[in-house]
């Protein structure tokens, strides 16, 4: 296993983050998966042959015992994809339940900011390894009655960029996803079938150019990237 990549994910759920954990195991990688509730992880670890593990993203404690007992059992990864996040509700902003909105700003962006830095405590000492985000549509553009979800994404992105150049000496590849639309579900659901073909974007499409970025030799390496389905709008 010395010699093998090892990949953790936190906020693993169904879509994105199951296409990546399934081409992570398919590039002969193992596979760690966090999410707050493991039950709906199952079925998924045992696909990719590898393990669930119980974290809640805006704890520091949670965090640092993730991060233990996934070096424990399959030692340090070489990538870690945050892909938690929170809306917080969407509304006007006078209608907001801040204990919502500080809940979501924890998820999407704190949380991210406590799974990137115990990932780069492992990973500058050891000269090597990929940080991997997931923003949004909101990680640019602050939507009328979506300004929790928007603070959220924007501090994400610009934790990204922040860390991109502050690890990139280090030998460490910090990079930001914008995801400008929406993911399919299945080529069935009412979403897909309402957008048309191409309307929505692939997860296992947006899992490749994941996978490529971690893969980017160093003389050219990518901080951020935006994917969109060809029929979405700027």
């Amino acid at each position: 296993m010395a010699d093998q990549e090892k990949a953790l994910i936190v906020g693993t759920g169904p879509g994105l983050s199951a296409s990546l954990a399934r081409l992570f195991a398919k590039e002969g990688m193992t596979v760690a998966l966090a999410a707050r509730n493991t039950d709906k992880l199952s079925g998924l670890a045992e696909e990719v042959g590898g393990t669930a593990y119980a974290c809640d993203a805006s704890d520091p404690t949670s965090v640092d015992t993730l991060f233990a007992d996934v070096t424990g059992a399959i030692g340090e990864p070489d990538i870690v994809v945050y892909n938690a996040s929170n809306r917080g509700g969407r509304g006007p902003v006078t209608d907001l339940d801040p204990d919502a909105v500080r809940q979501a700003i924890l998820i999407s962006c704190y949380g991210g900011f406590l799974v990137a830095q115990a990932a780069a405590k492992q990973m500058v000492a050891r000269g090597s390894g990929s940080i991997q985000l997931t923003g949004a549509s909101a990680s640019y553009k602050g939507y009328a009655n979506s300004s929790s979800f928007a603070m959220g994404k924007f501090g994400l992105r610009g934790l990204a960029q922040s860390l991109a150049r502050e690890l990139q000496p280090k030998n460490v590849h910090v990079a930001h996803f914008c995801i400008d639309g929406g993911i399919m579900v299945s080529p069935d659901d009412a979403r897909t079938v309402k957008a048309g073909p191409d309307g929505t974007l692939d997860p296992d499409a947006i899992a490749e150019t994941y996978l490529h970025v971690h893969r980017q030799h160093r003389s050219a390496w990518s901080w951020e990237v935006e994917l969109r389905p060809w029929a979405e709008t700027f």
